[in-house]
């Protein structure tokens, strides 16, 4: 399988953004994908290219003004765009042109791994030109229902799923993070040990889906939980780790208040706990957690826009892995079971009352749908995440 042949589901998302707004950036880590999406989208349309690594595309941009503006008619896509963040004033002044000449939509697409300076500069710089699209790793719905164990195993950056082989994308991924810490964090900005960060990102592995602890975590790195949260923001902001939020909306219930994290691309879990294959897999204590967390990432990425995620637990052992609150009031209660035959806990019973969701689903490891006691379905993942897409 070529990863140019994979239907991102992503596309149609630009394609829609760029039709309402004159600039969309498509943000993302690195090496998920963001350049052969946009290749292929530029397929599509007059386009011109522009990597803002390479010293040749840089020195056309010495006058951004002048070089952009003389691309009538095209989308000009720029990759890591990060890296010349003063571009946003040139681009503004292009776009108030363009608009003047009654060109409104689909003039540059902006690509990049996403960080707080970059979403900060944009949004001021192009307020009200600009429209964010998030690209994360392959879903089970893009690479389909019969690979989506070895998904969960690699992981969705296309080139560690597409490997040959199972050790080949572990040699991949541990190259992707030795990489990110002592290359790309680094350049953003912020002064981390790599070492540190790295230990703090193992710990995370070994706590996939649990509540987050910044005081525990802190005294086993040996600094403060403040400092602990700040590597925790760092990440989230990555689009690398996911810190799900609990829901509190029952003010008669003693609720959980602390955030649930994820590392976000399963096989990266893998890697950094040295779990090569699926046998290794399945026999370390994270199997349950990293399933959780691709089921998770999964689902969210098929939600519609404006969905608010959350999980709700209270102190009476009350749980639902996953509540969407889904455009137009419609809430969807989701419990999450590696397990082929899944059972209901009566924690799930009492959340469920609690939250009075519209439908509610058990997520399991089959493939067939089929109903459980009082209006629950045990669902697949792939089917689960196509009833997301069309609601």
């Amino acid at each position: 399988m070529d990863a140019r042949l994979i239907q991102r589901h992503g596309l149609l998302t630009l394609e829609a953004q760029l039709n309402l707004f004159p600039a969309v950036a498509l943000l993302g880590p690195r090496q998920v994908g963001k350049t052969t999406l946009a290749l292929q989208l530029a397929a599509q349309r007059p386009s011109q290219y522009l990597d803002l690594e390479s010293p040749a595309d840089l020195a056309k941009l010495s006058d951004p003004g002048l070089y952009l503006g003389s691309q009538p008619g095209k989308l000009l896509i720029l990759d890591e765009v990060q890296r010349q963040l003063e571009l946003f004033g040139s681009l503004r002044g292009l776009i108030d042109a363009d608009r003047r000449r009654g060109q409104n939509q689909g003039r540059f697409l902006l690509l990049g791994s996403a960080s707080v300076e970059l979403i900060r500069q944009s949004s001021e710089s192009l307020a009200g030109r600009l429209a964010f699209v998030e690209l994360g790793g392959l879903t089970v719905p893009e690479v389909g229902e019969s690979l989506g164990g070895q998904l969960w195993i690699r992981g969705g950056f296309p080139d560690s799923f597409l490997a040959s082989s199972d050790q080949a994308s572990s040699l991949w991924r541990q190259a992707f993070l030795r990489t990110y810490l002592e290359r790309d964090i680094p350049q953003l900005g912020p002064r981390i040990p790599a070492e540190t960060l790295r230990r703090f990102w193992t710990m995370l592995a070994h706590n996939q889906g649990c509540l987050f602890n910044a005081a525990a975590l802190g005294r086993s790195l040996g600094v403060s939980g403040k400092t602990v949260a700040r590597y925790l923001d760092l990440l989230v902001d990555l689009l690398l780790v996911r810190r799900l939020q609990p829901l509190h909306t029952n003010a008669g219930k003693r609720l959980v208040k602390a955030p649930k994290v994820f590392i976000r691309d399963s096989g990266l879990v893998h890697t950094l706990l040295g779990l090569d294959d699926r046998e290794a897999v399945l026999g370390h204590p994270v199997a349950g957690g990293s399933w959780e967390g691709f089921v998770l990432e999964t689902l969210l990425s098929c939600a519609p826009e404006r969905t608010q995620a959350w999980f709700y637990r209270t102190a009476a052992g009350a749980e639902m892995d996953l509540v969407l609150d889904l455009p137009g009031g419609s809430r969807w209660a989701i419990e999450i079971k590696r397990s082929s035959a899944p059972r209901l806990s009566k924690g799930f019973h009492q959340a469920r009352a609690d939250l009075g969701p519209e439908r509610c689903f058990v997520v399991f490891a089959g493939h067939e749908r089929y109903p459980l006691a009082g209006g629950v379905d045990a669902i697949g993942v792939a089917e689960l995440a196509d009833l997301l897409r069309k609601p």
